[in-house]
C-alpha cells in the first residue's frame, strides 16, 4: 500500500518528554519521520514542534488525527495534522497593482507553489484578463462605504462555498472589518511595504524618496483587527541609493513585495508557521 504523507504542528507548555512521546507513538503506528523541527521559547516557556512523516499503512488524515489525538491532546489544545500532498484551496484578492497576483499565478502554474487557486476577487476590473489567462474565476466586488458590509458577506459566502483554506491579500487596498478578521483568523496573509508605521497613505515610495531612505522592503503578516500589525511571517529588504528616482524605488519595492509574499504563502501552505502570541515561530526549509 502506498505511503501517506502528513504534517503535525503544535504548541504547548514546555516540559520534558514531548519529543520522545510523540516520536514513539508514530513509530509504533507504522510512521516514519522525514523532518522534525522544534523550538522552546524561554521567554514564554512554550514549546513548538513541526513533524513531517509518512505512514506505510496508507491511513488518511482523519484516521491519523484520531490515532494521534489521545496522546497529543495531553500536551496541547493547539495542534493540527494535515495531508502534506493535498493542495490547500486559496482565494487571492487584489486591487489595481497586479505584480503580486501575477507572480503567484505564475509560480503556481509552474509548480513552484502547491496550492489550488479557486478564485481571484477584486474591487476593480483591472485583473480580469490576467486571471482569465490562467483559467482562474474572477469575481468583481466593488467597494463603497454603503456596500462594504454587503460585499464582505458576499466574499465570506464565496469562502464557504469554495471551502477556502487561505485568503491572500496580494496588494488588496481595502480593510477587512473586525468581524471578518475574527472569522478568518490565521487564514489571511497580507503584504505591505515595510516603511510602516512611517510613510502611511498614498505613494509611500515617493514619501521615502523625499526622506532619502537607504533601505526599502516588504512585510508579509497575518491579518488581525489591528491594521498592519498582525504576526509577521516574512520580511525582506533591498538597498537603494541617491541616484534612484521614485519610479526606481517603486519598481524595486514591487520586486521585494512579490518575493516576500510568495515566500510567506509557501511557508504557510507547508505548515511551517506557528503563532506565538503576537509573533510567529517559522521553521524554514
Amino acid at each position: 500500500m502506498m505511503s501517506s504523507s502528513f504534517v503535525l504542528t503544535f504548541s504547548c507548555p514546555d516540559r520534558e518528554g514531548i519529543v520522545a512521546d510523540i516520536s514513539s507513538l508514530l513509530a509504533k503506528n507504522g510512521c516514519n519521520i522525514t523532518s522534525s523541527d522544534q523550538f522552546a521559547d524561554t521567554s514564554s516557556h512554550c514549546f513548538f514542534m513541526r513533524l513531517a512523516f509518512t505512514n506505510k499503512d496508507g491511513l488518511d488524515c482523519n484516521a491519523m488525527r484520531a490515532l494521534l489525538a489521545p496522546t497529543v491532546s495531553e500536551y496541547s489544545d493547539n495542534w493540527s495534522i494535515s495531508d502534506a500532498d493535498k493542495p490547500q484551496r486559496v482565494l487571492i484578492m487584489v486591487s489595481k497593482f497586479d505584480h503580486c497576483l501575477m507572480d503567484l499565478l505564475y509560480r503556481n502554474a509552474r509548480g513552484a507553489i502547491n496550492m489550488d487557486i479557486r478564485a481571484v476577487v477584486s474591487n476593480h476590473r483591472d485583473a480580469y484578463q490576467l486571471a482569465a489567462s490562467y483559467d482562474v474565476p474572477f469575481h468583481h466586488m466593488p467597494i463603497t462605504p454603503d456596500t462594504k458590509k454587503t460585499q464582505e458577506d458576499k466574499l465570506y459566502n464565496l469562502v464557504q462555498e469554495e471551502e477556502i483554506d487561505l485568503i491572500i491579500l496580494a496588494r488588496y487596498m481595502q480593510i477587512f472589518s473586525d468581524t471578518l478578521c475574527a472569522k478568518m483568523d490565521g487564514r489571511v496573509i497580507n503584504i505591505h511595504h515595510s516603511f510602516l508605521p512611517s510613510f502611511k497613505g498614498a505613494k509611500p515610495y515617493h514619501q521615502a524618496f523625499e526622506k532619502g531612505v537607504k533601505i526599502i522592503g516588504a512585510t508579509a503578516h497575518y491579518v488581525t483587527p489591528d491594521l498592519d500589525e498582525g504576526p509577521i511571517i516574512e520580511q525582506n529588504i533591498a538597498r537603494v541609493n541617491h541616484a534612484m528616482t521614485p519610479d526606481d524605488l517603486v519598481a524595486t519595492g514591487r520586486d521585494v513585495e512579490r518575493i516576500t509574499l510568495a515566500e510567506a504563502v509557501t511557508l504557510h501552505l507547508e505548515h511551517r508557521v506557528i503563532r506565538n502570541g503576537n509573533k510567529t515561530v517559522v521553521f524554514k526549509r
